[in-house]
Formats: structure tokens, sequence, C-alpha cells
């Protein structure tokens, strides 16, 4: 009964700081697409609830990212706080083993590598692809309803847009000012036009019928018509390519099976392959990360116990800073061909699982800890440092200024005066004194 207690009790802890973990991690993520969000809001007039299938739609890709870091920081935490109140230390007296207290942490790493999968497999492709035509909804219903009859729009990139009349998606009496060329001063009529939404690429299309294009040089020697049947042309909004990039649609948000096609169809081209196949290979090397940090914070948060809590966090950012930069450099490796592109996202893996397998066997026959420790405390002394200094600044530079909440010294002692020499007064009037009470000294 008492293994299984201890494991529930151990399990529970790590489930518990991991979902306070993903919510403040995930919470942090989305602060940089605010921006971004509050630009929809006063540009584009997107509505509450549109707010709320944004975040729903990109909140995959910041998971994907935030369930490996909850992993490291949540096992950190629980064992952080197990060695300050010496429960590791009861535990291991109960005659349980380092191996035996792991068991717990591998059941968690295990639940969080399959959500890792289930997000990176399933919930990633969704959430882009949803997202994206999201988003092209909102660049085309806006865009349609800023085209009025005989008011000149905008709205568009380098092109000012009239039309007499429309209906729907025809208009008629159509002119445009093209200024996407400075040498040459464009302007395009139309007797007819037609709007052909085209959702692949994120644009708006535009067929003119029965038009006219007038050319006139920069230097205004040369000057030329053109007349068309039809005439197509694309309408860019300003903001059009940032937010096909904002939709996050690549190699990395594809699914398996469309990764797989993609592949297969640049082999038949010729094209290179190293980009699609490093994506693919992040696939299955970022959830595996989940089991190294579920093992490698146990040993961290147990010996980072002197050091408290913020420590343990200073631990899990050196951690979780090592990890991404080796990760980049390996995968641009990989894609520019140096390495291999399947193992190239592998090696940080290979490095952290050793370091793991280093850790475990330490702590297994209670040898200590010389290096890692050092390390530990330069950092954590560098990290109190760090804190000291953005305290210190951040109290010289709130004014200290004296409030009708808040006297200042001077109004405290003058006001302790008056209350004085009003007392000695009233006393004098009275016939009362007071024999003054002298502080002996000693001889």
């Amino acid at each position: 009964m008492l293994p299984i207690t201890i494991d529930r009790y151990i399990l529970s802890e790590l489930l518990k700081l991991f979902i306070l973990s993903v919510g403040a991690l995930t919470f942090l993520m989305f602060l940089d697409k605010f921006l971004f969000i509050a630009e929809l809001i006063v540009n584009r007039g997107v509505t509450f609830f549109e707010i709320l299938k944004i975040l729903a739609f990109i909140s995959p890709a910041i998971l994907a990212l935030t369930i490996p870091m909850s992993v490291l920081v949540a096992s950190v935490a629980a064992f952080n706080q197990f060695s300050t109140y010496n429960e590791f230390i009861a535990m291991k007296a109960s005659t349980w083993s380092y191996l035996q207290l792991m068991r717990p942490v591998v059941y968690f790493s295990l639940i969080a590598y399959l959500l890792a999968n289930l997000v990176m497999f399933l919930a990633l492709p969704w959430g882009n692809l949803s997202y994206k035509k999201l988003i092209y909804n909102i660049i085309q219903n806006r865009a349609d309803l800023d085209i009025k009859p005989n008011v000149f729009n905008k709205d568009f990139d380098k092109l000012i847009f009239l039309v007499k009349d429309r209906n729907d998606t025809q208009m008629g009496g159509i002119f445009l000012a093209d200024m996407s060329n400075t040498e040459v001063s464009k302007v395009i009529t139309a007797r007819e036009g037609f709007i052909m939404p085209n959702r692949e690429t994120l644009k708006i299309q535009l067929q003119l019928k029965n038009g006219t294009i007038h050319e006139l040089r920069k230097s205004r020697s040369e000057y030329q018509t053109l007349n068309f049947d039809r005439y197509d042309l694309t309408l860019n909004l300003p903001a059009a390519e940032r937010l096909k990039e904002e939709a996050l649609v690549g190699n990395r948000e594809l699914s398996l099976k469309q990764n797989l096609e993609r592949i297969e169809e640049l082999k038949k081209k010729g094209l290179p392959l190293n980009g699609p196949q490093v994506e693919l290979s992040k696939k299955f090397s970022i959830p595996f990360t989940c089991l190294l940090f579920g093992l490698m914070g146990a040993p961290l948060g147990i010996h980072s116990r002197r050091s408290g809590k913020s420590g343990g966090f200073a631990l899990c950012i050196m951690v979780i800073l090592i990890y991404y930069i080796g990760l980049i450099s390996t995968q641009n490796l990989g894609r520019l061909g140096e390495i291999n592109p399947y193992l190239s996202v592998w090696i940080p893996n290979f490095v952290f699982l050793g370091v793991a397998g280093y850790f475990t066997y330490k702590m297994e026959k209670d040898i200590p800890f010389k290096f890692s420790d050092w390390i530990g405390n330069r950092i954590f002394m560098i990290w109190e440092k760090l804190r000291k200094t953005i305290q210190a600044v951040s109290s010289q530079s709130r004014p200290q200024t004296a409030g009708p909440f808040r006297p200042s010294v001077k109004q405290t002692r003058s006001h302790d005066l008056r209350d004085l020499r009003k007392n000695v007064a009233s006393k004098a009037r009275s016939g009362k004194t007071d024999t003054p009470r002298v502080r002996p000294t000693l001889k």
C-alpha cells in the first residue's frame, strides 16, 4: 500500500505543477501575438468570437514548445520541494531506491510524451490549416466590404481603386491606378470586373473585361495604350504577406502524410530534400524531449534545494536554452546538408540522454555531484546578483515624493515639535511641570 501511496503522491505533485507551468508558459507565448491581434481588431474589425478562434487555432503551435518545457519545470520544482522539506530523505529512509522513486516520473513523462505527439501529429496541422482559412476569410470579407461605389479605395497595396457600381462580386466602370512601378505610371480602365478569391494563396484575384491599359514613362517621352478583352490582376492587401507568414504554414505544420508526399514530390523534381526531412524528423524528436527532461529534472531539483525555487528556475532556463540552441544549430546544419538531415535534430537528444543517464547513475549510487553542484552554485550566484541589481535599479528609479497620504520627514518633525510645545504650554498654565529625565552616564 505504501509504494502505491508514494507513487500517487509524486505523480499528483508533478501533474499539478505541470498544468500550472503549461498555463503560465502558454500565456507568455501568447503575449507575442497580442499586438497582431490588436491590429486585426483595429484595422479589420475582428469580433471577439473570431479572436477566440484565432487563439484556439494557434495554441497547438505554442503547446508543441511549452509541453516539453513544462515537464522540466514540473520535475525540477516537485523534487526541489521534496528535498527542501526532507520528504526525499524520508522516502530514501523507507528503503526506497532512487530508481523506484523514478517510476512515477517515468509515468508522468510518458503521459507528456503522448500528449506532445498528439499535438505534433494531429492538433498542429489542424490548427494551422484552420487558422489559414480564418485569416483568409478575414482578408476577403473585410476587403469586399470596403469596395463601395464611387468611393476611392486605398486598402490594396500600391493601388487606388474606384468603381461606379457593384453587385456582389460583379463591378462596373472600374478605374485602377497602379503605383507598383515607380518608372512607369499605369492606369487601367475596364467596363466590368469580377472578384475571384483564391484560398490557396490568401489573395484576391480581380478579373477585368473589355478595358484599356494606359502607360506613361517617368521621362514622359513614351506613352502607350493596350486594349484587352480579359486582364487578371492580383490584389495584395497591405498586411497580406505578413498575415500569411503569421499563419505558420510550412513543412513544420504539415501532417505526417503530407510531409512524406512533399518529400516524394521534391524527389521527383530533383529539388533539395533537406528542409522537409529535417522537419519530418523534428516531429519525432521534440516530443522525445519530454522523457529526457523528466529524468533530468529530478536530480536537478534535488541538488538545487540550497538555492531554493529561484535556483531551480534558473537551472530550468539554462537547460532549455542549451537544448534549443543546440537544436537550432544542428537543424541548420542538417538543412545545409552538412550532416544527415534525419539525424541532425536528434543530436541534442543523444547528448541529453547521456547526461540523464549520468545523473541517474550518480543518484542511484549516492555519488556526490561535484562538477554539477559547482555549475549550479555559479548559476545561482549570477541569478541572485542579477535579481538584486534589477531591484536596486527599480528602487532608485522610483520617485520618493511626499504625497498627502505619505508625509515627508520634515513635515513629521514639525508636527512633533508643535505637539510638544502645546503640551508644555498647557502644563505651564495648569502649574504642573515634569522633572526632565536625564539619561544616566557611567563614570
